[in-house]
């Protein structure tokens, strides 16, 4: 097999930064690699690898020769450009929103839907990071009692809206600290100290545009179209790591022994859940790391047959970088790029 060209865009930002840590770190079989920016980033310089690469400004002709785009930029961005790349012969593994609920787009996390890699035609989603981590705990729930219905409320870490959010964190928290003023310029309000529930805008039904996300790109990666899910997402200040609280009811009764047994054995959640000795996950715990943790595994009793669980993960990797590179290495293992891969 021949090396893979590789572009990303976005490359000098949180998760473009996050893409190259996981490509060194899988050992990804590159050739060339293209890093793409806006205008202002294009005189910089980044180190992959021991060598230097320069940023270049993102354009059509960028993708030239190009066999997979790891996109991270706004939606309008990747909108624009991810057709022009795909016109180029690439396969674009895009971050953001911009075609996760079209029909024609698989939205995959590989370890639940990779089948559906298979179907794309030149674009393939990567889902939401509240999503990335929640769907594989549900997988194996839907796969031992049926799922019936799931309840989410989300803890989500500044990190998910970008370095300036993590920046502001950071300057607020030591302001306030210091008994002096800062006016939020990223929030909508006070992110030290608190907690915010109100990620992206509001929507006529009273949902956010973020839970709205969490339950389509549930139904849709567990295909399960008419699952009811519902959704609140909170912004806490926590500067890595997503956690979720999540309820479930089940079709058939499932013991928390059964579940921690089940989920222990997927190959990307990591079991802790010995409350009584204090063992449990925290965003502390996960940050920098690939699996999602699973803990405080126990009965509902509000529920015939239903389970509380608490999901927390890395969101810059499970929920952003790290998918996008297994999505890759799924398009790379089962021979589905748009370019022949033999020599």
């Amino acid at each position: 097999m021949r090396p893979i060209n590789v572009a990303i865009v976005g490359a000098t930002g949180r998760v473009g930064q996050e893409l190259l840590r996981v490509l060194e770190e899988r050992d990804f079989p590159i050739g060339e690699l293209k890093l793409l920016a806006s205008a202002r980033s294009k005189d910089l310089t980044i180190a992959f690898k021991g060598k230097t690469y320069p940023v270049q400004e993102m354009s059509a002709e960028a993708f030239k020769g190009i066999d997979i785009v790891l996109a991270s930029a706004g939606s309008d961005i990747i909108a624009k450009l991810a057709p022009q790349a795909v016109e180029q012969g690439a396969v674009v593994i895009d971050n953001s929103n911009a075609f996760r609920m079209d029909p024609s787009v698989p939205l995959v996390v590989p370890e639940v839907n990779g089948h559906t890699v298979k179907n794309h035609k030149g674009i393939i989603a990567n889902p939401n990071c509240s999503t990335a981590q929640l769907v594989p705990v549900l997988k194996v729930l839907h796969e031992l009692g049926g799922l019936k219905r799931v309840i989410v409320s989300t803890y989500q870490s500044v990190s998910g809206a970008g370095k300036e959010a993590m920046d502001e964190l950071e300057n607020q928290t030591r302001a306030l600290m210091n008994d002096k003023d800062y006016e939020p310029q990223v929030f909508q309000r006070q992110i030290a100290f608190n907690l915010i529930p109100h990620i992206d805008v509001f929507l006529e039904n009273g949902y956010s545009k973020e839970e709205m996300k969490v339950v389509l790109e549930t139904q849709k990666i567990l295909e399960l179209p008419d699952l009811p899910v519902t959704c609140t997402a909170v912004r806490v200040p926590v500067s890595i790591s997503h956690s979720e609280a999540v309820t479930v009811d089940l079709e058939r009764p499932v013991s928390p022994h059964q579940a921690r047994e089940a989920l222990a054995n997927s190959p990307i959640i990591e079991v802790w859940d010995q409350p009584d000795k204090g063992i449990y996950p925290t965003p502390l715990d996960a940050a920098g790391k690939d699996p999602v943790f699973v803990g405080r595994i126990r009965r509902d009793t509000s529920s015939e047959n239903g389970l509380n669980v608490w999901v927390v993960a890395d969101n810059l990797r499970i929920g952003a970088a790290l998918n996008a590179v297994r999505i890759a290495e799924y398009v790379v293992e089962h021979n589905l790029l748009r370019q022949p891969v033999a020599n």
